[in-house]
């Protein structure tokens, strides 16, 4: 009788959002670690209106992105997808670091045939803005604009990543907006321009993604931000950016739209490695940080809060990723995922619905540094993968360090990966090297190309902006 009133209970919900589908904001903060939020643990950051969107929604503990670093975990996150399908993994080569993220003025960017959430979204009327740092290629093919977003405004790259011959600017739809960048004013502008398009487009169901810039280093904070934390500058960020969720959901509740709005906050991979408080997350109780397949670099924390449709104040630990976004937002706004290519995500919906009895539609998560399969997890267990050529170290250079193994960990136990079993489960091992056999021969492995690869966008002659002014004159 309670699956069949759950059952019920989640139809009527589904014809509902069909009827009136929800506002979405996803608010994606850039190297945020899993313990530097209050409702996470943190003990020393002051984050009081993330903590309320946990306190009135569900807060994940297994929620996973699909990289460690900024641009491929950004490609997962919008279409649903490994970023090796993708082939948005690595930068391109050859390349002497072998970096895992696009440069300035780099060929390549996420190609425009693959579809997007917000071009999903578009198909259902919804206004579409990102709103922050895109990382998904900085040639005009490779702008949001032409991946379904309606509006952009914000960064290319990464704010460390200017350069003498192509600085950081801020760009308007495709046009340059700013040449002069305040890095301490990124939080605060971004914010201001997010809540001036919900109020411009409040008639209407519209879909925000919010990719702040920080915490990612260098670390900066607005001026009434700056000393007020306990953490030095790296706490006073993290406080802006609890600033601005604050002035969103403000901003929904004087209009009305809280009710029908879905909002999400997570962080797009572990925070780095900590120097003090002027540089690094605290991913505490997890090992490792951004640019690792340890918990700290992919597991990351996820709030999701939608007023009467999701449960208040609710905890879960089933196994979710970013890359189930895609497939989740088209079920709860009537939207098509396309059915002619492979989407890795899997629709979650149930999960927000009826947080204590769903459960997760996965049983593996494959965890990948650039083209190398490092590690997976099926069901509680993590298996490090034996390396015999060496496992790349977290440098992003193309340097192999010795990884003897296997290494496997009950993550039901044992999240802070510290008590090696895989003697004690030599068939758990052997069904996870079976799985990773298997993933190797669909999106490849060091020197293996997989077969099921989606080529990324390519320009020939990769330009800046003062290449394209010095063209005008």
């Amino acid at each position: 009788m309670t699956k069949l009133l759950y059952w019920i209970c989640f139809m009527l919900v589904g014809y509902a959002s069909r009827a009136q589908p929800p506002n979405i904001i996803l608010i994606f903060a850039d190297d945020l670690g899993y313990g530097d939020l209050g409702c996470y643990g943190s003990t020393i950051h002051s984050t009081p209106n993330i903590d309320a969107l946990a306190e009135n929604g569900i807060r994940f503990t297994d929620f996973y992105v699909g990289s460690a670093v900024c641009t491929p975990s950004r490609a997962a996150l919008l279409t649903g997808c490994y970023p090796q399908r993708v082939d948005m993994h690595v930068n391109e080569k050859p390349e002497n670091e072998f970096r895992a993220v696009l440069g300035p003025m780099s060929p390549k960017g996420l190609n425009p045939k693959e579809t997007t959430i917000p071009e999903i979204l578009k198909q259902q009327g919804y206004a579409t803005a990102c709103i922050g740092k895109w990382h998904l290629g900085d040639q005009k093919p490779f702008f949001p604009t032409n991946h379904g977003f309606d509006y952009f405004y914000g960064i290319l790259h990464s704010h460390n990543q200017g350069t003498v011959d192509c600085p950081l600017v801020i760009y308007e739809q495709d046009s340059i907006a700013e040449h002069s960048v305040t890095i301490s004013n990124l939080t605060k502008n971004m914010t201001e321009r997010a809540i001036d398009f919900v109020i411009q487009n409040k008639q209407k169901p519209f879909f925000v993604y919010l990719p702040h810039p920080m915490p990612h280093f260098p670390v900066a904070a607005s001026k009434a931000f700056i000393g007020n934390s306990r953490d030095g500058i790296y706490g006073d960020a993290i406080e802006e950016i609890d600033w601005s969720v604050g002035q969103i959901i403000e901003t929904l509740k004087n209009n009305r739209l809280e009710e029908n709005t879905l909002i999400v906050f997570t962080s797009d991979n572990g925070g780095e490695a900590r120097d003090g408080p002027n540089k690094g997350g605290l991913n505490w109780p997890l090992s490792g940080h951004k640019g690792q397949v340890w918990e700290g670099g992919f597991r990351v924390p996820c709030i999701i809060k939608w007023p009467v449709k999701v449960p208040a104040n609710k905890v879960s630990h089933e196994l979710i990723t970013a890359m189930d976004f895609l497939p989740t937002f088209a079920r709860l706004t009537g939207g098509i995922v396309p059915g002619d290519r492979i989407i890795d995500g899997k629709d979650i919906s149930s999960i927000l619905f009826d947080p204590d009895n769903a459960t997760s539609p996965h049983e593996v998560f494959y965890y990948y540094d650039r083209d190398q399969l490092q590690a997976v997890r099926w069901r509680n267990w993590k298996l490090h993968l034996i390396q015999p050529q060496g496992r790349f170290d977290a440098a992003w250079k193309n340097v192999l360090t010795p990884f003897d193994g296997p290494k496997l960990y009950d993550l039901a136990t044992d999240i802070t990966e510290t008590y090696n079993v895989a003697d004690q489960h030599p068939d758990i091992v052997e069904k996870i090297n079976q799985l990773a056999a298997m993933m190797r021969m669909k999106l490849g492995d060091y020197h293996l190309e997989g077969t099921e690869i989606r080529r990324a966008g390519w320009v020939e002659d990769p330009a800046c902006f003062k290449r394209s002014l010095r063209k005008k004159k």
